[in-house]
């Protein structure tokens, strides 16, 4: 049976026809050992055909089609046009070699070709791509490489989605600054306060948050100045109008040294350098939770935000979070432990980043590893869906977090939990009604908003037909008044002839001399 081969190359497709497979042999050990020798290859292996793309947009649609196992119409008359008619009611005689086996049962089913897809025929296909340039002579080496480089990256550019919303990497540097604002604030507040007790030592024991501290320490500066009149103010900064009556006795009797007004401006400075970083902080934290319900809805109201962003971060990016596995992700962040545990044979740890989970802790001692495995297998089915859902809910992450407490009180309590089973048709049932729900307001607003178009429509026609309506009414009003003006002014013609009868004859005497002069002209003529 002859052996036809169907190659897709970069900038078209190619048949190659093999000959006396027998002398590279039939197994794929003895083709993979040949193929390397092209002279050996190039005897059993030759080309048929080579049908060239006609741009590189058709190179594209052309791969596009061949990955997801359709045939195109250009494939098509190659492959008639090429290879030997099957006829009806026999078996044919050739087979044809592919490398994907989807294209092949696609190519079976409309032009009834037989194709096979196996080891065999995938090493005759890495022979062929490797003596491609060769076989081809038409071809030059740079040629080749250019169509792949120039169709690799509009390929690779047409299927990567690009999603601004949903872009992790913002979530890992967000969760890395977070860190690091907590400990620079941490420290640098502690440097507030060894500057500042220098002056009032009795304040850190009056106020001990660092916020409030870097707040009271700029508004107080020399403790000298520190009166009742100020009273107002402090109670606004501290909140308590005990505490800062307290601040203010302590400032009477209080044991500092005075400090020049130079240091005491670069306290205050240095006290709202702080206060801004914190403030910085607070809306650092808002955006963090504001994209994690964008990127990872689930995982973050199954475990919180900032736990699922450090479980991100760690991992990598969201897709590497998804392909670990719940032992895997029960442990990230104790590498250390785990690799210490295994050189000495010891304990591995129950728990890493996960461990600063509430759930965890609300668990009793001897149950906190089975919670956190138990919690890793949530967190890991919660970050598959966010990963490789199309639309973004917050359902499943709530029915897990349900999951998660009923856990916890079979624990403590021995209440039975539901079945996994029944908690996700209860999700997805729940997510398909919202889906439902969106579908149907859109619907609705689509109708509500052709309604309007008609109405305002309908209210425009209505309207040019009153002004069609006014404008007649305002001709033939028109029209009446210049009747009625035109009567009014025979009327009183009529009136001044009866009246004034000189008026007649004044009128007849022009008319008189008119006709003689005219005469006159007449009789010269």
């Amino acid at each position: 049976m002859a052996l036809f081969l169907l190659f897709e190359a970069a900038n078209g497709y190619a048949l190659f026809e093999a000959h006396g497979i027998d002398e590279i042999g039939q197994n794929t050990e003895a083709v993979r050992n040949s193929v390397t020798d092209l002279n050996r290859f190039g005897k059993v292996v030759k080309l048929r055909s080579f049908n060239p793309f006609t741009s590189a947009l058709d190179a594209l649609e052309q791969v596009n089609a061949v990955t997801e196992g359709v045939m195109t119409d250009e494939l098509r008359t190659v492959l008639e046009t090429n290879l030997p008619k099957v006829k009806e009611g026999k078996k044919p005689k050739f087979s044809l070699g592919v490398a994907e086996s989807k294209l092949g049962s696609q190519i079976h089913d409309v032009t009834k070709i037989p194709c096979q897809c196996n080891e065999f025929v995938g090493e005759l296909l890495r022979g062929v791509r490797q003596h491609f340039v060769d076989s081809v002579g038409d071809l030059k080496p740079g040629d080749l490489i250019k169509a792949q480089l120039g169709l690799s990256h509009s390929y690779s550019r047409a299927k990567v989605k690009f999603n601004v919303n949903r872009v992790d990497n913002m979530v890992i540097q967000a969760i890395f600054l977070l860190d690091t604002l907590d400990k620079d604030i941490n420290s640098f507040s502690m440097r507030v306060r060894e500057w500042y007790s220098w002056h009032f030592p009795e304040l850190v024991k009056i106020v001990n948050d660092n916020y409030l501290y870097c707040k009271v320490a700029k508004f107080i500066e020399d403790k000298s100045k520190l009166s009742e009149d100020k009273l107002e103010g402090l109670t606004d900064q501290v909140g308590d109008e005990d505490k800062a009556k307290e601040i203010i006795e302590a400032a009477k009797a209080s044991m500092g040294q005075d400090l020049s007004p130079v240091d005491l401006i670069n306290v205050h400075m240095f006290a709202q350098r702080v206060m801004d970083l914190s403030d910085y902080r607070r809306r650092l934290y808002d955006y963090l939770t504001t994209k994690m319900n964008d990127i990872a809805p689930n995982l973050a109201s199954l475990i919180g935000e900032v736990v699922g962003a450090r479980l991100i971060s760690h991992a990598g990016s969201l897709t590497n979070l998804a392909k670990c596995p719940s032992s895997t992700l029960q442990i990230l962040g104790a590498e250390k432990a785990l690799f210490r545990a295994l050189k000495t044979r010891g304990n591995t740890p129950k728990y890493g980043l996960i461990f600063h989970s509430s759930f965890i802790g609300r668990a009793s001692a001897k149950n906190k590893g089975r919670m956190a495995r138990y919690l890793a297998n949530k967190c890991s089915i919660a970050s598959r869906i966010d990963c490789f859902s199309e639309n973004g809910s917050t359902i499943f992450g709530e029915k897990l977090r349900e999951q998660v407490e009923e856990r916890l009180d079979f624990y403590d309590k021995g209440v039975a939990p539901r079945k996994n089973i029944d908690v996700m048709k209860s999700a997805i049932e729940i997510a398909d009604n919202k889906d439902t729900e969106m579908e149907t307001e859109e619907a609705s607003a689509k109708k509500s908003k052709k309604k309007k178009q008609k109405a305002t429509d309908e209210d425009d026609m209505a309207v040019d037909n009153a002004a069609e309506v006014t404008n007649g009414d305002a001709t033939e009003d028109h029209k009446s008044e210049k009747k009625k003006k035109k009567k009014e002014k025979r009327k009183v013609d009529l009136e001044v002839e009866t009246q004034d009868p000189s008026v007649d004859e004044g009128a007849n005497g022009d008319s008189s001399k008119k006709k003689k002069k005219k005469s006159k002209r007449m009789d010269v003529d």
